[in-house]
Formats: structure tokens, sequence, C-alpha cells
């Protein structure tokens, strides 16, 4: 360039710093005739990206005009990214100025971070206090925060602040509203959403598949994925993931293996590894495990321990003592400290009656420090969360659950429900098994919907681990006598109980 100006050394270090070559930024920055708040701010920005907080503090420091929001912003989101939340609001709250770019960098930090509830008392804050208007990047994350804490409630208010805003129009917005409603359980909101959205793009088309394989509507998610074909739309990576989830969740095994060749035959799409951890899991649940075994070991990279996790599952459902010892070792190996694999393999060793072998294994997690992860179920009822563990004894109303409990207990015996003892997994007498049964976190928060919402009111409950077998058995005939449709998310899909039946056709 025969002249250069101010603007274009920034180009070349704002340039040079978003495509990671940090150094050379500072390079350039260095040999700068002239410098101004742009260029300080790449420099931080670019340290941040790349994860080096030290050097962006260094030169935070150093920047010449403090005031600058974008300068703290960059420092917001460098500290999020990096997982440090705590000095994150440290600047966030030492800020001179907050713009909505700040504001958005923290609420999308919490929900990054797994602090879903902190973002949505922030988002509370900023629209109450702050002089800032939210953007489509705002409600995207705060959408998602509502996805991760299955708050239907608050992603309800969400929506209807959209619909006072052009914001609705936002296809950003409106496939984050049909995300929400899907995982927060309410899929014919989402659908209605769907289909009411003026442009529909991949991921918009992705969030609907997603939706309806995730609550076991799998031939629905299946027309939908040639609808989208038909309408000229170019499937991606994730796209299959779905339409393979979908195959997952409703036992279309074969269909599900056309797909995965047809991945790479049709489109051109090389399957990575959530489509092999698809390919096992529909394998396992149609009882192939050897075929699966084979597909493990036949990888062209290394397998996530979810295969492994899958595996574990499926031998305790076909009872193959085998796989599940591999499967158990595999995944100990990869990770010494996953309680998941000693508490599936001490489960499969219960339910053979091998006791010692389930006293070994618990040793075994009690020398290597293993702490497992406590079951619980939530239900929200007008807005609060309400939070159950087997057993529970601190719930306020806990002697109402209780007896309600007890009147389900003998309603659903009356109707044919025997207790199912391998989901007991305790050595002790069978009619303390049937009592432990009976206080299942599933069960209490079923119970607790049932005394705490009008007759005939759809009940959601969300459980952090697979939901139980005898849960499952218990679920179906309460939806029956209640005459109630109970949604119950577990960690792997949707369950809908209603009139004694489940949306999985107990393939599950």
């Amino acid at each position: 360039m025969p002249v250069r100006d101010v603007a274009s050394w920034n180009t070349m270090v704002s340039g040079l710093s978003r495509s990671g070559a940090v150094e050379e930024a500072k390079a350039v920055f260095l040999a700068m005739p002239v410098r101004n708040s742009v260029s300080w701010n790449a420099m931080v920005s670019g340290f941040a990206c790349t994860g080096d907080m030290t050097a962006a503090e260094e030169w935070f420091r150093n920047a010449p005009e403090k005031g600058d929001t974008v300068l703290w912003t960059a420092m917001v989101s460098g500290y999020m990214d990096a997982g440090n939340v705590v000095k994150a609001i440290e600047y966030f709250e030492a800020m001179p100025v907050r713009n909505l770019v700040s504001w958005n960098a923290v609420v999308a930090g919490y929900v990054k971070n797994s602090q879903a509830d902190d973002a949505l008392r922030l988002f509370r804050t900023m629209v109450r206090d702050a002089n800032v208007q939210p953007n489509a990047s705002t409600l995207s994350s705060v959408l998602l925060g509502c996805s991760n804490l299955s708050a239907l409630g608050f992603g309800q208010q969400i929506h209807q602040r959209c619909m006072k805003l052009p914001l609705i129009r936002n296809l950003t917005v409106g496939t984050s509203l049909v995300s929400m409603y899907c995982k927060c359980g309410d899929l014919s909101s989402a659908c209605k959403l769907f289909g009411e959205m003026r442009t529909r793009d991949v991921v918009a088309w992705n969030a609907m598949i997603s939706g309806y394989a995730q609550h076991g509507d799998g031939k629905e998610a299946i027309h939908l994925f040639e609808r989208m074909n038909d309408e000229g739309v170019e499937p991606n990576w994730i796209t299959f993931v779905a339409v393979l989830t979908a195959c997952i969740h409703t036992g279309l095994c074969d269909f599900g293996i056309q797909c995965f060749k047809g991945m790479q035959e049709l489109y051109g799409i090389k399957p990575r590894v959530d489509h092999y951890s698809c390919m096992v899991d529909l394998l396992c649940r149609a009882g192939r495990l050897e075929r699966a075994v084979d597909l493990i070991r036949s990888m062209p990279f290394e397998p996530h321990p979810s295969a492994y996790g899958t595996l574990l599952s499926a031998c305790r459902v076909y009872k193959n003592l085998e796989f599940a010892e591999l499967a158990a070792g595999k995944l100990i190996e990869k990770d010494p400290q996953n309680a998941g694999a000693y508490v599936q393999l001490a489960n499969i060793y219960a339910v053979a009656n091998r006791w010692n072998d389930v006293s070994r294994v618990r040793r075994w997690m009690k020398d290597n420090a293993i702490v497992k992860t406590p079951g619980y179920s939530w239900i929200e009822i007008k807005g609060v969360m309400h939070e159950f563990r087997s057993n529970d004894r601190v719930h306020h109303q806990i002697h109402l659950i209780h007896e309600k409990l007890g009147q389900l207990e003998e309603r659903i015996k009356a109707m044919g429900y025997v207790p199912d003892l391998d989901f007991a997994l305790h050595d002790v007498d069978d009619s303390l098994k049937v009592q432990m049964l009976m206080r299942h976190s599933e069960k209490l928060a079923i119970a607790f919907g049932l005394i705490s919402t009008a007759p005939g009111m759809t009940l959601r409950i969300f459980k952090n681990l697979r939901v139980c077998g005898d849960c499952h058995n218990a679920a179906k005939i309460i939806s029956k006598v209640e005459n109630r449709e109970i949604i119950l998310r577990d960690t792997t899909r949707f369950h809908h109980f209603k009139g004694g039946h489940c949306s999985c056709g107990d393939y599950w």
C-alpha cells in the first residue's frame, strides 16, 4: 500500500488476532506508528480468544483508554470462555459503562458454564433495571438456559415477550423457541411454532426433527426429514444424528443402517463419532450386541466413551455379563473416575444375584474414592422447581406425597402392577425392596404433581439419570387410573404416558 492510515493497520491487527495469529498481530501492533482504542481492543480480544488470559490481563492494564466498553467486554468474554466465571463477573461489575454486548457476554457465559439459573436471573435484572433492549443473541442464550433447566414457564414468558417485538420473525429466535419447547416437553407448541415460521434453514429443520426424535415419534421425524429434502434444504451431519436418534427410539434398525450408509453415498457426509455412537445404540437396543462390539472395534478413530456406556446399558437388558465386563473395563480404563461404569456393572451383578461381585465393585469404588452421581427428579409447579431424591424426607409436603403414593400403590396393584424387584438393587428382603421402589424420585415427583395441580392437567417430570424400569411400568398405569398425561424426560428421551401406554412402546 502506498499509504497506510490507522484503519489499515488496525485491519491487519484485527484480522490476524481473529485468525488466532496473535504473535503476528503483536508484531504488527508494535510496528504501528499511531495506535488507537481499536488497536488495543484487537490485541486484548486476540489473547482472550486464544485463552491466554494472563497476556490479556497485561495488555488490558497497559491500554491507555480504560473507559472503552469493548475492552472490558473482551475480558468478560475471555474469562467466561476459560470457565473462570468469578473473574468474568468481577470485570463485569467493575465496568464503567455496559452495553447490550456486555450483558449478552455474561448471559451466554453463564449458560455455557452450566449456570443457567444465574443467566435467567441476570436477564431479569437486565430487562428490569438496565436501559438495554434484548436482541436475538440475548434471547437465544436465555432460551438455551430455559432448555437446560427445563424451565417451561420462563420460556413461555420469553415467547410472550417476543410476540410484542419484531424479533418473533427472527429465524434464530424462532428456532431457539422451537428447540426450547421440544426440550421442555411441549412438543405440540414446538410443532405449531415450526409450522408458522416463514423461512426455515437447516438449523430450524434439525431442531424440529431432533424434537420428534427425542419424544419418540420416529416416524414423524423421518417424514419431516423427507419433507426437508423435498423443499431443497441440504441436510448436514447434525441432521443425520437427529434421524439416527429417531431410528434408535423407534426400533427402526434396518432403516437406520440405510441412513448411515446413505449419508456417505448420497450426501458425501463423512460419519463422525456421534454417528457411530448412534449406530452402536441402534444395534444395542435391537439386541445385536455382537455386531455393536464389532462396529466399536472397527471405528476409524478412538470410540467415544458413550459407545461403551451404551453397550453396558444394553448388557443389563440382555443379561450379557461377558460384554458388560468388557464395556465396564474399557470405560474405567478411559476414565477411572467414571462412577456410571462401576454403578452399571454393580447393577448387572445385582440382577444376576452375584452379590459378592456387587460388594467387590462397591469396594473398588470406595478404594478409588468414586462418588456416584445421585439420582433426582424435578417438576415445575407455578414457576417453582421442586426437586426429589429417592426416599426423600425433606420436602415440606412429604407426608401428603407419601399418603398419595400409598393410595396410588393400592390402585395400580389392582390394575395389575407388580413391583419389578430387579430395580431394587440392594441385598434386602423383598418387602423392603417394594417399599424402596415406591419411594423412587420419579414416583415422588409424580405424586407431588398430582396433589399440586388441577385434575386433567399434564404433568412434566424431569430426571438427571435414566428412568427406572419399575417407575416406567408404574407411570403407565398411574396415567390410566388418574386420567392424566405424564411426560417424563430422562437423559436419553421423553416418555409420554397416557391411558396406560407409553409413546416409546416399551422400546427404550
